[in-house]
């Protein structure tokens, strides 16, 4: 097991990350001082397969009765919230409570959310059980829900205690759930240098087989890098910007299939090749440079087709999106092999152009492998 740590405002948290990370849970719960409660949030679907190894791990000698919602994205919402906390009220819950969000990228933002709402803030410690979660969405204290209007436009950062992620709960990881977790790997190979981009594009076949130990490195140097990068700058006013790669046209995706259409790491893999097709139109990356992320993106697996007709329904949603600035929007591009800028305004005909390009791309990509 690994141990990284993450620096935020309210002081520094844990991130515990391997093969037996499960397994500090009831430790890492005995050191949090004053608790006078310890309640679990997850979904029905992810207790029916996790429960046992939570209960086990939290050393507890009676069943837990957690408390359980949808964990569907369409169910990410504001009523979800309600519903979270009156059932933490209904409980017993107190200001010196303590949440702990087992479940994926949903759980973790329902589970956040109400913990920095719930009575003005409770404690918080994640246990992600999917890919997606332990290397991304679980670190940085973002927390929030989605409107009709767009993704995440709800939320608050708040930091948790610790972030406890162990592969184990990989193992029966459907495979699309899988490979969505890997897009954000690949935005990581995208940031975090040339070195990071060679080793996943030399590894990826290792990953895709789920081989432990090329699973468990993939883990840690996306850890690591979020750790470090979040340590930096908590609330997202520089550096951090760099996290959505992606996830600009990404969440303009999601938000117009209403959450059912792509997972939101396949939304973000055709954000990763929309964001490279306008960094090679603006003379940003060469072509042989773009030719290689989208091949690293294509590697991950076909994508669900986008519909071409959307697109200036997508350009309106990214017009909307948290990340705009006075609506203006502003692009994460790749300049080079592992290196990005951040705070990039291009030209709407642009845009459209390459949500137009963005399927032939992707399928010469797939076919270049």
């Amino acid at each position: 097991m690994h141990t990284f740590s993450a620096k935020s405002a309210s002081g520094n948290y844990p991130i515990f990350c391997g093969r037996g990370a499960i397994d500090s849970l009831k430790s890492l719960l005995s050191k949090q001082k004053g608790v006078t409660g310890v309640f679990v949030l997850s979904s029905p679907r992810v207790w029916k397969s996790c429960g046992q190894k939570i209960t086990k791990a939290l050393g507890s000698t009676t069943p837990i009765s957690p408390i359980l919602f949808d964990d569907a994205e369409s169910a990410k919402t504001l009523p979800t919230v309600e519903k979270v906390c009156r059932a933490l009220h209904r409980a017993g819950a107190d200001r010196r409570s303590l949440i702990v969000a087992v479940g994926g990228g949903v759980v973790g933002d329902v589970a956040g959310f109400a913990a920095a709402s719930y009575l003005r803030g409770v404690r918080l410690i994640h246990v992600p059980t999917t890919l997606v979660a332990q290397i991304d969405s679980s670190i940085g204290g973002k927390t929030g829900v989605n409107l009709p209007d767009g993704k995440n436009l709800v939320g608050a950062f708040h930091p948790p205690a610790a972030v406890v992620a162990d592969p184990v709960f990989l193992q029966t990881l459907p495979d699309a759930q899988f490979r969505s977790g890997l897009y954000e790997a690949v935005k990581y190979a995208n940031i975090s240098g040339a070195v990071s981009f060679i080793q996943l594009e030399t590894n990826m076949g290792k990953v895709l087989r789920r081989d432990p130990r090329a699973l468990e490195a993939l883990m840690l140097h996306s850890i690591r890098a979020k750790a470090s990068i979040v340590s930096k700058d908590e609330l997202e006013s520089g550096l951090r910007q760099v996290l959505n790669f992606g996830h600009t046209f990404g969440h303009a995706l999601e938000t117009a299939g209403n959450y059912r259409r792509h997972l939101h790491g396949e939304a973000v893999g055709w954000g990763m090749l929309v964001a490279t097709l306008l960094a090679l139109a603006t003379n940003r990356i060469n072509p042989a440079q773009a030719q290689r992320i989208a091949r690293l993106v294509m590697s991950v697996g076909p994508l669900p087709n986008i519909v071409r007709a959307q697109s200036k329904k997508l350009l309106a949603l990214m017009h909307g999106d948290k990340k705009s600035h006075g609506g203006s929007i502003r692009w994460v591009l790749p300049v080079a092999i592992g290196r990005v800028k951040w705070g990039i305004d291009v030209p709407e005909p642009l845009v459209l152009e390459a949500i137009r390009e963005a399927p032939e791309v992707a399928r010469l990509a797939r076919g270049a492998r």
